[in-house]
């Protein structure tokens, strides 16, 4: 249903569009979409300048005398049928009624101001119904679009609208009936800039007023007249740029002149010449970095050698490799690297000839660099000589903490142990190895020196 506009509702809709709520403060209020079926109730607010009154169900143009400052009147998609009651807005200077049941333009010449009618989408169809724009001169953009206008004569009311510069007749029979619409239009109306969807350029009028002379040969020399004129423009465009940018280089190139006169003026006889064809800017720099040198200064050129890159796979394979093509000194550095094991031969008897038994050590082991031994055997021999020693280390720690009833019996005891002390190793290579040992060591096949009463201590430098 509808509703009323009471003043009630309508200090309501201030409040909660967050306007005044004394009426007379507000400049614009929007009752759009609200439902009323007819204007009143909006006497208090006089200070108004733009009203909204969209897609209600008034049916009525009423009630607007005391909005004498009213500057814009928004009534489209209402139920309106007739333009009335306007006279005392005097300030109206847009008036939409689109999408109306308006059968007739009228009652808007007492709207001197009056500069937008938009009356889109009604029922306006004769002459006789737009035949009131004539006394509208102040309109300069008219909206008829999509109304059932049919009759071609239409174009001498438009023609009586002094101020008309927007026209749009979309949606309308009229369009089709008149020939060349456009550019009948566009030389009939003289002040038109924009005809429907888009302007009107100085170049279209005036081939189309070509055309109104001479047909369409007038039309096609007018259109090459413009285009020249437009490439002539361009071109003088960019001959007027190039100038601006010679210009500007001959005033760097004649100050650069300048200060090098100046410098050279000023004493200093190594000025480095500069082409002068460079910026300012870039000829200082290069002032700058070049260095001062002397008359009697050479300069060298020098070329670093840069290496090559060397690649994974360019790399020889270790096993192709043979020994014998390394060079003398190469050989020698890696003799040089072997490592030999030291021997040493301890005595099972006695433990007090450790000196001279490492003279024969030192002996043996010279005799035996260049032999290899495995080095499982010599593993061996270190772990049994440790054994050893911590078996010899035992009775003289036990002889510190207890010392014995009778002392004369624990030294023939003590004598004892040393003398019938086995040998640490009674046979250090079985004899099925010989056949292992032979190729590697070269050692004589005389089995007695392996079964001498003889320790065999391996130690490793390092």
């Amino acid at each position: 249903g509808y509703f009323r506009m009471t003043k009630k509702i309508l200090r309501d809709i201030c409040k909660q569009q967050k306007l005044y709520w004394t009426p007379y403060l507000n400049d614009t209020l929007y009752l759009h979409y609200k439902g009323f079926d007819r204007l009143e109730n909006l006497e208090e607010y006089t200070g108004l300048k733009c009203l909204w009154l969209e897609g209600n169900g008034l049916t009525k143009i009423e009630n607007l005398e005391a909005l004498t400052e009213l500057r814009c009147l928004y009534l489209q998609i209402n139920l309106i049928t007739k333009l009335e009651n306007l006279e005392a807005l005097h300030k109206l200077n847009s008036l939409n009624i689109s999408n109306n049941y308006v059968k007739t333009i009228e009652n808007l010449s007492c709207l001197k101001d009056l500069q937008t009618l938009q009356i889109a989408h009604n029922k306006l169809q004769t002459v006789e119904d737009i035949q009131h724009l004539r006394e509208c001169p102040s309109i300069s953009v008219l909206d008829l679009s999509h109304n059932n206008l049919s009759d071609p004569s239409i174009i001498t009311v438009l023609e009586t609208m002094p101020n008309l510069h927007v026209l749009n007749l979309m949606g309308n029979q009229v369009r089709n009936k008149i020939a060349n619409y456009r550019k009948t239009l566009t030389v009939q109306l003289k002040p038109l800039t924009y005809l429907d969807d888009r302007p009107v350029f100085p170049k279209d009028r005036a081939c189309a007023e070509a055309w109104a002379v001479g047909g369409l040969e007038a039309e096609k020399a007018e259109r090459e007249k413009w285009e020249t004129r437009e490439r002539k423009k361009i071109q003088d465009s960019i001959d007027a740029l190039a100038a601006i940018r010679q210009k500007a280089e001959e005033k760097k190139r004649q100050q650069h002149m300048e200060e090098r006169n100046e410098s050279a003026k000023g004493g200093s006889g190594d000025v480095t010449d500069i082409p002068e064809h460079l910026p300012r800017e870039k000829a200082a720099t290069e002032k700058t970095m070049l260095p001062k040198l002397d008359e009697r200064t050479e300069i060298e050129q020098v070329k670093l050698e840069t290496p090559g890159r060397v690649y994974l796979d360019e790399l020889p394979d270790l096993e192709d490799i043979n020994e014998n093509e390394f060079p003398p000194e190469e050989e020698i550095f890696v003799q040089k690297q072997d490592c030999y094991p030291k021997i040493e031969m301890i005595s099972d008897v006695t433990h007090d000839s450790d000196s001279v038994l490492e003279e024969n050590d030192k002996s043996t082991l010279e005799n035996s660099v260049g032999e290899e031994v495995p080095t499982a055997i010599f593993s061996s021999v270190c772990k049994a000589h440790k054994e050893r020693e911590m078996e010899h280390l035992r009775p003289l720690v036990e002889s510190f903490l207890t010392e014995p009833a009778d002392s004369e019996r624990y030294l023939e005891t003590k004598d004892t142990q040393v003398t019938n002390l086995k040998p640490l190793i009674q046979e250090v290579i079985p004899e099925s190895q010989d056949d292992l040992l032979s190729p590697v060591s070269n050692q004589p096949d005389d089995s007695s020196l392996w079964e001498e009463d003889t320790n065999m201590t391996v130690a490793c430098p390092g």
